[in-house]
């Protein structure tokens, strides 16, 4: 998909284009709850405050010193059970909070613990190195807060400092199916330590086709382990998931499968084909940046060539790209 930067600044808008060893026995849980909760609003103020919801002082502060006082329905919901240990099912859509929602207990429940050698401690995958990224942002500085280590692995750049990274054994680590498989066949990272796995907008891994290596890595954790799973939508293969992996999880929803944004604004223009070209290239010459969706990265690669030589500076986005060239032309 093609990106148009603005003629007048600096910054360049961006074009995207759809895109086992044995495990030793855990302690036992606590005894898991069953009845899955109604939905809430995802934009209502919460009702409680971290504190009253068990997040250690430590965690609390770190929040507050980021500008977090209150914490999002889907972390009022979920947090009592996941510090309890439980397994827990969590469906929102992105931006409902639910990268703290797993982030606080996984820092909270590691908190003490000894790492070991090319093992992780706890397990978050997710489908694509831009989210890995991101939950690596949000969930390193409160791991740094207690003393944790937090790393992240994912293809498309060189596995060396990755692998280094590994060596002395971590705490958190955010990985991507692909890369992490390639690890473990290189027998450079453990998985039977892993004691809390997180499987973070697995709808998207399996729309990527990631659902087999997923099954694949989770055969490598611990049967006993808490697991967490969150998800907008429970098809194409997420409910085996469930099914297979969670054990009796508690069900939080704060958004129904399909959510609308509430502060975008869509407008509908019906062109004939002849003028659709010069309708895409007045759009895209506008004074704020813009996002452009194809079918195709080939019409991504052609429609930003386009665009640039009419004057709209413009940058492609999409899978074919290496992970370099991606964060360039985000910048």
């Amino acid at each position: 998909m093609s990106t148009p930067r603005p003629r007048r600044r600096s910054s360049r808008p961006v074009a995207a284009a759809p895109a086992a060893p044995t495990a030793p026995a855990a302690p036992a849980r606590a005894p898991l709850l069953t009845a899955p909760l109604p939905p809430v609003d995802a934009t209502a103020p919460a009702s409680r405050s971290f504190v009253e919801l068990g997040v250690p002082a430590a965690l609390v502060a770190e929040l507050a010193r980021q500008g977090i006082g209150a914490p999002f329905p889907i972390q009022v919901a979920t947090l009592p059970d996941t510090l309890a240990g439980r397994d827990v099912l969590g469906r929102g859509r992105t931006g409902s909070g639910k990268t703290l929602a797993f982030g606080l207990p996984l820092v909270a429940r590691l908190h003490g613990g000894a790492r070991r050698p090319r093992q992780a401690r706890a397990l978050v995958l997710v489908p694509t190195r831009e989210l890995a990224n991101q939950v690596h942002a949000v969930v390193e500085p409160l791991a740094r807060t207690v003393g944790l280590t937090s790393t992240v692995v994912f293809g498309g750049v060189g596995q060396n400092p990755q692998v280094s990274a590994l060596a002395p054994g971590v705490d958190i680590l955010i990985a991507c199916p692909g890369r992490l498989e390639d690890l473990l066949g290189q027998g450079l990272c453990d998985l039977s330590g892993v004691t809390i796995t997180v499987l973070d907008e697995a709808d998207h891994m399996a729309d990527l086709g990631f659902l087999p290596a997923v099954k694949r890595l989770l055969d490598r954790t611990p049967k006993l382990g808490q697991r967490m799973l969150f998800s907008a939508t429970l098809d194409n293969g997420v409910d085996v998931l469930v099914r297979r992996y969670l054990n009796s999880p508690t069900t939080h929803s704060v958004d129904p499968a399909v959510a609308p944004v509430s502060t975008m604004t869509h407008h509908v223009f019906s062109v004939t084909a002849t003028d659709k070209a010069a309708v895409v290239h007045q759009l895209a010459s506008g004074q704020e940046r813009s996002l452009l969706f194809l079918r195709t990265k080939h019409t991504a690669k052609k429609l930003a060539k386009q665009l640039t030589a009419a004057g709209i500076p413009a940058v492609e986005l999409h899978g074919n790209l290496s992970q370099g060239a991606r964060e360039r032309n985000l910048l």
